[in-house]
């Protein structure tokens, strides 16, 4: 399995990071694929993808929760590594972030136009992040529409209207994390009309533990609740949930498979 989010760099596994990591590849995964959150955490990014290579692989972007007064010189910084540094698979992750607070609203879409544009011309997916802003990232991304964007709606969570306006971007998956196995989560219903290729799997690792753990820091040898849970809403064997997933994953991410 490929795990297509997870933030194993952060402080949250300071204390276990390669025995967490030991514990995801003997539960079956194979790769686990690293969103940046801003320009201080990319050393770290580097380090552990540095250490586990062929396994850890990085993004580069400016998380929108991030973006404040400065993020103009963040991304002249990211977009210079970026422009020097080959080994990042996706722009990621990026987008917009009106949960918390709205008073960078416009600095968010202008960023989040940025990094497209550097999705687009460096032929790599996009990580989007969108929380309280369905309209707002429909609209950012219509224009795009034709071109050849593509990428991952992360931690998808919204309702079939939503799900219904995402699926016209015919180049993006969705990202499946652990809200499906909630007791509440509306999720199971919604993915009846999406259908299973256009699915990925993912942890946000150290955030949404599946249950049994939800309540507990997350971590990537917990993408089997996930990919067992997808197995009961698709009626579809685990295995096949499995290289599926992986498959929709490897089409989008080039560089990990080598057609980029």
């Amino acid at each position: 399995m490929i795990d297509t989010h997870t933030h194993l760099f952060t402080e949250e596994f300071d204390n276990d990071r390669y025995e967490m990591v030991n514990r995801a590849i003997e539960a079956g995964v194979t790769k686990l694929f690293m969103p940046n959150i801003d320009v201080s955490s990319l050393p770290s990014l580097k380090k552990m993808c540095g250490e586990y290579k062929g396994v850890c692989y990085p993004m580069i972007g400016l998380h929108p929760t991030e973006v404040r007064e400065d993020y103009k010189s963040q991304l002249d910084i990211l977009e210079k590594e970026l422009a020097n540094n080959s080994d990042y698979i996706a722009i990621g992750e990026v987008g917009l972030d009106l949960y918390w607070d709205s008073t960078f609203k416009d600095e968010q879409i202008d960023a989040f136009h940025t990094q497209i544009g550097w999705a687009i011309d460096s032929d790599l997916p996009i990580i989007i992040h969108s929380r309280a802003a369905s309209n707002e990232l429909y609209n950012t991304l219509l224009p795009y529409k034709s071109t050849k964007l593509s990428g991952i709606f992360h931690s998808f969570v919204g309702d079939k209207a939503e799900a219904e306006r995402l699926m016209e971007f015919p180049n993006f998956l969705f990202g499946i994390n652990g809200v499906v196995t909630f007791k509440k989560s509306t999720l199971p219903e919604v993915l009846e009309d999406i259908p299973l290729s256009r699915i990925v799997l993912e942890t946000d690792s150290p955030y949404l533990a599946p249950v049994p753990y939800r309540g507990k820091r997350n971590e990537s040898s917990y993408i089997i609740d996930i990919a067992k849970k997808l197995s009961l809403i698709y009626d579809t064997p685990l295995n096949d949930i499995s290289s599926i997933t992986d498959d929709n994953a490897l089409r989008l991410f080039k560089k990990v498979s080598g057609v980029l």
